[in-house]
């Protein structure tokens, strides 16, 4: 399950702290009999616990939060269909082929929980914990969206199944001015990409990890009206595109 991976993962991130539990909980708002359980697998972590941990090893939040996501999934039971997405308001789902795929697709209802059979980012942080975007524009360009808080409640402009079976999105948050996309359901060595008119921003799948959770890419800003394309590249098989305009 992911749940154990994502403890095991937590664990590691607490040993490089050199901290015990006592001195854990001294540093956080979470109790050590409650970071025993978190680090045991024995309960799922709050995300701001997660968060809270990786602030403290010093160590980027965007990995462990997508591993979050997916184990939060499996635990409340959300995760037992391996469905994609389902249409959204006029939101559309069209399988990708080899080349370019032009789809334009309207905005989907921001608030809904980042799952295989969702469509947004979660928003699962405890009440009061919620902050603005961090970045508008410019300054936006090739930033995590997630730790720049663009990624509660964007809108998904498309989403495509490709022909090797990962799932690729393209995601767009007018507040931010910014695009970026998500990946999931891949393999070490898939690579996505996603340009507006300006740099192209890419991530690439590293290990398993990677692949057992959603993957973002840097964003790239991108004004109202523009077109925003994105390109998955598998680790072994033809290179395919979304191009999508921002609402």
């Amino acid at each position: 399950m992911t749940g154990a991976r994502l403890a095991a993962e937590l664990r590691e991130l607490r040993s490089r702290t050199g901290l015990s539990m006592a001195a854990l909980a001294g540093r956080t708002t979470y109790s050590k009999s409650s970071w025993e359980r978190y680090l045991n697998g024995k309960t799922l972590p709050p995300r701001r616990a997660v968060q809270e941990l990786c602030r403290i090893a010093r160590e980027p939040e965007g990995r462990y939060l997508a591993l979050w996501e997916i184990a939060e999934a499996e635990w409340s039971g959300r995760a037992k269909e391996p469905e994609p997405p389902v249409a959204a308001g006029r939101r559309r789902r069209v399988p990708l082929v080899a080349g370019c795929v032009v789809l334009l697709a309207g905005v989907v209802a921001a608030g809904l929980l980042l799952l295989p059979g969702d469509g947004a980012e979660p928003s699962a942080a405890p009440a009061g914990t919620l902050t603005g975007p961090r970045c508008r524009g410019a300054a936006c360009e090739g930033q995590d969206p997630m730790h720049m808080g663009c990624g509660r409640g964007p809108a998904t402009l498309a989403e495509h199944r490709t022909a090797s079976g990962a799932w690729v999105a393209v995601r767009y948050n007018p507040a931010c001015g910014a695009s970026w996309g998500r990946m999931w359901g891949t393999r070490v060595g898939d690579r996505l990409e996603v340009e507006a008119g300006g740099a192209t921003r890419g991530r690439r799948i590293e290990d398993g990890i990677d692949a057992d959770a959603y993957v973002y890419t840097p964003m790239t800003a991108t004004p109202p009206g523009a077109t925003v394309r994105a390109c998955f590249w598998p680790a072994d098989g033809r290179r395919e595109c979304v191009d999508a305009r921002a609402g």
